[in-house]
């Protein structure tokens, strides 16, 4: 049986997610040239790139990109707004990158793209490969959200109208997961379902995983405007950090 993350990133996602925009990418992308220390040029892996708005903005401000997904469609929308070729697109389980080791300067996940099994081991097999593909130095920055922040401000039903096709969304925490259930309904036609499910994690617990994997926590941030997380407030859980 497929997982809910190899059905759910396909054309509907397209349609539930297409309010995200280019110019709110830009300016996290400037957040983190300046939080990761970024060199000119420097060589950036974008994990879980998804249709390459934070690839895109990267390479727009000069510095090699490669963007790797397990959604083909995704990926095809992110060839389609790169016209120019100036990134390299993967198709690839985060779990087992094809890359050589020590090639980025730095690895970057964002927008929740981390928590989507159930086991933690292969959790940590994905720090373990971003911590591989990091040169010695190399640094990360793993955005997640904030567990206390979701508890206190979680929509339960959502609905709305958006091509003509109606969505709705229902949201929920169980057992130590974040979930949400999308049904998407064209006129005449009958519901289409996914689901997205992340295992909910608190900084000490990424302070473990990390260890595990070989990096070393250094920051953390409350969201792109916010220099300081506060686990009780903040919008976002932003780590950043280095490979030793």
């Amino acid at each position: 049986m497929a997982e809910w993350y190899e059905l759910s990133f396909g054309e509907d996602y397209l349609l539930v997610y297409k309010h995200r925009d280019a110019q709110g990418a830009k300016h996290e992308v400037q957040r983190m040239i300046r939080w990761l220390h970024l060199p000119p040029g420097a060589k950036v892996l974008d994990l879980c790139c998804g249709m390459g708005r934070h690839s895109l903005a990267l390479a727009e401000a000069g510095y090699q990109v490669t963007g790797v997904d397990l959604s083909e469609v995704l990926l095809r929308e992110a060839r389609r707004l790169d016209p120019e070729g100036r990134i390299i697109w993967h198709r690839a389980d985060m779990r087992e990158l094809p890359f050589q080791s020590g090639e980025f300067a730095a690895v970057v996940n964002l927008f929740t793209s981390f928590g989507y099994f159930k086991e933690d081991e292969e959790q940590i097999k994905v720090l373990r490969e971003a911590s591989r593909v990091l040169k010695s130095g190399g640094r990360f920055l793993l955005d997640f959200l904030n567990p206390a922040y979701v508890a206190a401000h979680l929509v339960p039903y959502s609905e709305r109208e958006d091509a003509g096709q109606q969505i709705v969304e229902r949201r929920r925490i169980e057992d130590g997961y974040v979930i949400k259930d999308i049904e998407i309904t064209a006129p005449g036609g009958e519901p289409r379902h996914y689901m997205e499910r992340i295992k909910l994690y608190e900084l000490d617990d990424f302070r473990q995983m990390l260890k595990e994997a070989g990096l070393t926590l250094q920051n953390v941030h409350g969201d792109y405007d916010e220099e300081l997380y506060d686990p009780n407030t903040s919008r976002r859980m932003i780590l950043v950090g280095v490979r030793a």
